[in-house]
């Protein structure tokens, strides 16, 4: 497995928008396909936010991560956001979602961010194995979920 930078791979996007649509679009009521597609094309930088990674082995698409500004309308404040973590299901359970989530903490890390932000309704255990702390439970477009830090800045590699 190898991880990439998003804008190396830019005709991954349509699968990814389709991923991503299929598990998040609950929380964006309204939201299309043909929507994702055209944020995504935002994300084709390399080391700026924001950003997106992908998981591949070989050619095989795996998962994605992102770096955004901001991942929570109501929570404003807090700047920037490891964000899209999505890994398809029959490559779960292999250290992928891990995998891209430290790509993202290097990235932030590398362009001197001092904490990372995220929001999960129903990952918590996971990140919280990799060091992040509850920082508040509260509900968001009618799911609980609960928003998480990390500081960077002190954190090894």
């Amino acid at each position: 497995m190898h991880i990439s930078y998003l804008a190396e791979h830019p005709h991954l996007i349509p699968t990814l928008a389709e991923w991503h649509h299929a598990e998040w679009a609950h929380l964006n009521p309204g939201d299309t396909v043909e929507a994702r597609i055209s944020r995504m094309q935002r994300l084709l930088v390399k080391e700026q936010v924001p950003t997106a990674f992908v998981a591949l082995e070989g050619e095989t698409l795996l998962g994605s991560a992102s770096l955004i500004d901001n991942d929570m309308d109501t929570r404003k404040d807090l700047q920037p956001w490891l964000a899209s973590v999505y890994v398809s299901p029959e490559f779960r359970d292999r250290g992928v979602g891990s995998a891209l989530v430290q790509r993202v903490v290097d990235e932030a890390r590398g362009q001197g961010m001092e904490t990372l932000y995220l929001f999960t309704p129903d990952r918590e255990s996971l990140y919280a194995r990799m060091g992040w702390k509850v920082i508040e439970r509260t509900e968001y477009r009618g799911e609980q979920v609960v928003v998480m830090e990390l500081p960077i800045s002190t954190q090894k590699k």
